[in-house]
């Protein structure tokens, strides 16, 4: 083992086995790599992270102590809940493909790294160094933690990459303000120049309240215009079919004559807040179908810990957590590999049966 360490610490010779493999399993998988995900995942150093008396410093100087917040909604209550969980090691930042629960590219830092900052200059280097893996991907999800305006923008303008990405909740100073209506979900305006009655959520779910009756209700969301690359809306009131003593009302303040579809709002996405408003917006059935298949990573992290015995180790060092990361992967990938080649494309993901002969 310190012969393997030694060839990762000089030349990354067991990190390099990922991309390796990564590149014989899309010509083996047509769709590998079509739905991709990431997901950063804590790994407890061996050391305790107490300075030795006699060095001034931890058995693990490599290593350094991160937190993790865990914050949502109480149901129950409307307020906003928050967890903190704290260890002494590593992280690492996975990319996996969420279709098949196979590894797809990894990094491995220090525990107080920003898992936005590491995800943006990892999957930017991904697609660079894969073109074909970048016409060949289709969405790419992830959890509230990397949620970034500029994640998501750059993925749909530059490689037309959905990104059902979970949003953080940022409007902290709102739960202050003066209670609202019941019932009524947290909204502000959506262009506060522009005198009008249309409203969203910090999920991006968009609201006309009727001018005469002050009624609340959700647009309908007509979908993406891709020539106008803009998200549709229409009136409640017209979708639904509504009686709306406002309407005319409405026409009139948004200079449309009355319609059988009413007045309708786009949203054009080279001008919103894409962190609000991706391409594929959140709550919708194709953004739910999205995220869920994002689990796969959870299940790719379980792996590690129960398959490869992360959870108890006895690992100090950053070149040494490398590359016993990077030969669990690799494993991973080449036993795919061969179930596929060997034609047992449904044994991809066991680590007990091995491959057939013919691999």
């Amino acid at each position: 083992m310190a012969n393997v360490v030694r060839l990762e610490r000089r030349a990354g010779m067991i990190s390099d086995l990922v991309p390796q493999l990564r590149q014989k399993l899309m010509r083996a998988l047509p769709d590998y790599g079509a739905f991709m995900g990431a997901d950063g995942k804590a790994i407890r150093s061996h050391s305790t992270g107490h300075a030795l008396r006699n060095k001034g410093r931890t058995s693990d100087p490599d290593a350094d102590r991160g937190v993790h917040a865990h914050r949502g909604v109480d149901q129950r209550t409307g307020k906003p809940w928050e967890r903190i969980a704290s260890w002494f090691g590593y992280k690492l930042h996975l990319t996996g493909d969420t279709q098949h629960e196979l590894p797809v590219a990894f990094s491995v830092e220090k525990a107080s790294v920003s898992e936005r900052k590491v995800l943006a200059r990892d999957l930017a280097a991904l697609l660079h160094d894969e073109p074909t893996l970048a016409e060949r991907c289709r969405e790419f999800s992830a959890d509230r933690g990397c949620d970034q305006a500029e994640l998501k923008r750059w993925l749909w303008d530059a490689h037309r990459i959905r990104p059902p990405i979970d949003i953080r909740m940022l409007w902290r100073e709102d739960w202050d303000a003066p209670p609202r209506r019941t019932g009524e979900p947290m909204l502000r305006p959506l262009d506060p120049s522009r005198v009008d009655n249309v409203l969203h959520t910090e999920q991006g779910r968009v609201f006309r309240r009727c001018p005469a009756t002050e009624t609340t209700r959700p647009m309908a969301l007509h979908g993406l215009d891709a020539k106008r690359n803009a998200l549709k809306h229409l009136c409640p009131a017209a979708a639904y079919g509504l009686k709306c003593a406002g309407r005319a009302q409405c026409c009139a303040n948004a200079g449309t004559n009355p319609s059988k579809l009413g007045p309708t709002r786009r949203i054009h996405l080279a001008k919103a807040n894409r962190r609000i408003f991706p391409p594929t917006p959140h709550g919708t059935r194709a953004w739910r179908e999205g995220y869920a298949r994002r689990s796969a990573m959870e299940r790719i992290n379980a792996r590690l810990d129960d398959g490869f015995r992360f959870e108890s180790h006895t690992i100090r060092g950053k070149h040494r957590m490398t590359a016993r990361v990077g030969l669990a992967l690799a494993v991973m990938m080449a036993l795919a590999l061969g179930s596929v080649r060997a034609g047992a494309p449904q044994r991809m993901r066991s680590l007990v049966r091995t491959p057939p002969k013919a691999a």
